[in-house]
């Protein structure tokens, strides 16, 4: 009997050592989600609602209701910012619907030659920042412009230009979706509307369009959102056209009224969160047309669609090349437009700016660690919410917080900032200006975008992982490096290159937390056009755009590599 005891007592039995483990795997889990919760408070939820309570506080910090509001809604001048808004805003989205649109369509339902080549074109200018086309823009039509005589006498500083300019910057964004939505289609529709003898023009209304609604309708929510909440594009190219982005700007830099400041982004938080409702709403009732009994649609060729799909890309293609060249020229004009004769003149920023190239390099600086830092958080945050055993209400807890970024503008999370981090009384003052606080500005404001990729990874491995695991004794936090990282290395490339060349690009969310010392390259091009070194700026652009370029380039490469090793390790 004795024996037996010592025997139980040096040897724990299986149901001990899983205790012992399960116990282990909880404390950690429950210590990540604690600390995630605790980080996704004070830098999205608390200077949210910062942001809300200085909307309803005096220049004292006194709480007096809805006067801001009143005063707000007493100024023609506001009201005819939220129609400007709105304007540019749906002109916009309607004009980029069709036109990507018809693109996807020539690239995924067409023929048509060298569609590589037009898939990489209608992708580049996601590369640049959204200050780029505002300048070239400046440059093409412009009142020293070499096409200015095509606007018949209208201005591109307005409606026009900031339209033409958001057009440009969010093609890309539309592009992707509606290839997505187009590419996957079942060819038994089209087969049977053949046998109907059906018009192609009946089958495109009837079964095309039908099958990629929702991905249309997304694409539609998503430019629209892009556009009323971006700052680059209208102050650059604007004119006396105030929109609400640039409202908050004016009333926080130039007349510092915080208040005021506060109450704008709040209307304009408005459109961005009925916008992510409409779409997580159009989401919820999307069903998937495409099963294992599908097949997969091929076009065949058609002479006359064919040609005139590769007129309309050809077109495209050449607008969009025409803003880059127009830039990248720019940037090498000595000085424009009286001496044309190229030099590089232009990319001495020491002589044009006190900065001189500490923006670009701390831009760089900035887009490695929110690449480093960002990918790792967004990551295991994701894993313990998918993968996680336990603790259900604080995994969806943390789940609904990592949807706010992508409903709030990032000039608005930017001014949230100020308010929480450059308060005096917050222990976390000292963060305010700090590389560090533009880095978690950054991966905050491009958080669910890399949430939503690592969860659609997750929920691709087998849930069996988990079992066997456990099964053989294996801690959740070995298989994790042991298994899922392996596998789930393409995504994690993914994750990285989004956020290294969304932090190139970003300007809004961070033009109101730089110091001297941390200002990034993108804010340094709005400051430089500011001071009339325009050449400069699209200087400092171009070198954005060529960085943004490179990454993307080293990042097709290395997943390429990765897929190969990965599609290995699986078999």
């Amino acid at each position: 009997m004795y024996s037996t005891i010592d025997k139980n007592l040096k040897a724990p039995s299986y149901l001990q050592r899983w205790a012992l483990t399960f116990s282990r795997d909880s404390a950690i889990l429950a210590s990540i989600l604690i600390i995630l919760t605790v980080l996704m408070g004070f830098f999205i939820v608390a200077p949210m609602f910062t942001m809300f309570a200085k909307s309803v506080q005096d220049i004292d910090g006194n709480f007096i209701g809805l006067t801001n509001f009143s005063d707000y809604f007493a100024s023609s001048a506001m009201i005819a910012s939220i129609v400007n808004t709105v304007t540019v805003g749906l002109i916009t989205t309607a004009i980029v619907g069709a036109l990507a649109f018809s693109y996807a369509y020539a690239l995924t339902r067409t023929c048509m030659p060298f569609k590589t080549f037009f898939q990489v074109i209608g992708s580049a200018p996601i590369l640049a920042p959204s200050l780029l086309p505002a300048i070239s823009l400046i440059y093409l039509f412009g009142n020293q412009g070499i096409a200015k005589e095509l606007l018949g006498g209208a201005s591109i500083y307005g409606v026009i230009g900031i339209t033409i300019g958001m057009a440009f910057w969010t093609f890309p964004h539309a592009l992707m979706i509606l290839t997505t939505a187009l590419r996957t289609s079942d060819a038994r529709l089209y087969e049977a509307a053949t046998v109907l003898k059906n018009h192609p023009v009946k089958t495109f209304f009837m079964v095309t369009l039908p099958a990629a609604k929702y991905g249309v309708i997304s694409t539609l929510i998503l430019v629209f959102t892009l556009v009323v909440c971006d700052f680059g594009v209208p102050k650059v190219i604007g004119g006396s056209y105030n929109v609400l982005a640039t409202d908050i700007f004016k009333q926080v830099v130039g007349q510092q009224n915080f208040a005021m400041g506060a109450v704008t982004s709040v209307l304009l938080l408005l459109p961005a969160v009925l916008a992510f409702i409409i779409d997580r709403h159009v989401q919820r009732k999307q069903q998937n047309l495409f099963d294992s009994r599908s097949v997969a649609y091929t076009p065949t060729p058609h002479k006359v669609r064919d040609n005139i799909c590769l007129l309309f890309c050809s077109i495209i293609a050449f607008a969009i090349i025409s803003v880059i060249g127009m830039a990248v020229y720019a940037s090498f004009v000595t000085f424009w437009p009286w001496n044309l004769s190229l030099s590089f003149n232009n990319y001495n920023f020491s002589e044009v700016s006190t900065y001189g190239w500490s923006p670009y390099f701390n831009s760089l600086t900035l887009a490695s660690w929110v690449a480093i830092i960002g990918t790792v958080v967004i990551f295991i945050g994701a894993y313990v919410i998918e993968k996680g055993r336990g603790f259900g209400p604080i995994r969806q807890l943390l789940q609904m917080i990592t949807i706010i970024p992508m409903a709030v503008p990032g000039i608005v999370l930017g001014l949230g900032y100020i308010f929480f981090f450059n308060d005096i009384n917050n222990p976390l003052n000292g963060l305010y200006a700090t590389m560090l606080l533009l880095v978690v500005n950054t991966v905050v404001h491009y958080y669910t975008v890399g949430h939503m990729t690592a969860l659609t990874a997750l929920k691709q491995l087998p849930a069996e992982i988990e079992a066997i695991s456990a099964s053989i004794k294996m801690p959740q936090y070995k298989a994790f490096f042991v298994i899922t990282l392996p596998i789930c290395a393409p995504a994690i490339m993914d994750i990285a290159a989004y956020l290294f060349i969304n932090a190139l690009t970003a300007t809004s969310a961070v033009v109101f937390l730089y110091a001297t010392d941390t200002i990034p390259a993108s804010v340094s091009v709005l400051n430089m056009d500011d001071a009339g070194q325009t050449g400069s700026a699209a200087a400092m652009a171009v070198m954005i755009l060529v960085t943004a370029a490179t990454a993307k380039i080293v990042h097709l490469v290395a997943a390429s590599f990765i897929n190969k090793r990965t599609q290995a390790w699986r078999q």
